[in-house]
């Protein structure tokens, strides 16, 4: 049975305890986020469009016991988010949309599993990268490996956004500090709010139990972003790349257990 920590979030929310089955449960969810991205990456090619890599998605989760959190949730009606080049987070598929060679995307997924959400995101290039847009991409995934490492009881959540603000300014990428992490269950989006950037030994102490998305967003420039028109696209206000990986990850009684690991044990891929 779930239970409330003492602690609350930034927004004075309760934040949630999962016992064995939460965990359980997540792990179910988590492992077709898991299958869905690991599916898609071979569809990730120049000329394919990005409702194209959508429709893909829907139909794979649904194919396999999963359905599409994000389709109707507050408005939006897509099965992902795909996010190209400068756009930073929530990038709404379109028939219009057409991958170049080298485009780097980030494609997000949420499979409800039996009332638990999976959620996860990862980044693909079709056709032959930058050699920019490689490290980019390579740094952002050690940002958020070095966020995940930092997830102990004891620990801080200010702990885990230093660890990914540090790594990232050290190789001279900026970190978006508009969007951020966030707990997730049965719940989409729960407590606690979970910042890519912080001071260490400060903000929600990790708890055994507590379950959350860690999600940084990495810009080769500056970290100014915009939302356009639509409500959900954000780009970079410069135009710059940007990159993001997200897990979602439950505090253990000795660390941290990652639900949305890929099975073929892919972090991040090229298209084929």
């Amino acid at each position: 049975m779930m239970k409330l920590s003492a602690q609350r979030d930034m927004n004075n929310r309760a934040i949630p305890l999962h016992d064995a089955e939460g965990f359980e449960g997540m792990r179910r969810a988590g492992r077709l986020a898991a299958e869905t991205l690991d599916f898609i990456g071979p569809h990730v090619r120049p000329g394919v469009t990005t409702a194209a890599l959508d429709k893909l998605c829907e139909t794979f989760m649904r194919d396999h016991g999963g359905v599409p959190a994000t389709i109707g949730y507050k408005g939006y009606q897509h099965a992902s988010c795909i996010s190209v080049n400068h756009v930073v987070t929530h990038g709404i598929p379109s028939d219009k949309k057409v991958l170049a060679e080298g485009d780097i995307l980030n494609i997000d997924v949420t499979p409800l599993v039996d009332g638990w959400h999976g959620d996860s995101s990862r980044m693909f290039i079709a056709g032959s990268p930058s050699v920019k847009a490689r490290r980019l991409c390579d740094v952002t995934y050690q940002s958020l490996m070095a966020g995940i490492a930092m997830v102990k009881p004891g620990n801080t959540l200010g702990d885990v956004g230093h660890a990914i603000e540090t790594l990232a300014h050290k190789n001279r990428f900026s970190v978006v500090e508009d969007f951020c992490g966030h707990g997730v269950g049965r719940v989409f989006h729960d407590a606690p709010q979970v910042l890519h950037y912080g001071k260490p030994g400060t903000g929600v102490v990790l708890e055994p139990g507590m379950i959350f998305t860690i999600e940084p967003m990495l810009n080769a420039g500056k970290a100014d972003v915009k939302i356009l028109g639509d409500g959900w696209t954000t780009v970079t206000r410069d135009q710059s790349l940007s990159a993001q990986f997200e897990h979602s990850v439950g505090v253990t009684e000795t660390g941290v257990e990652i639900f949305t690991l890929s099975p073929k044990d892919i972090y991040w891929q090229l298209a084929a």
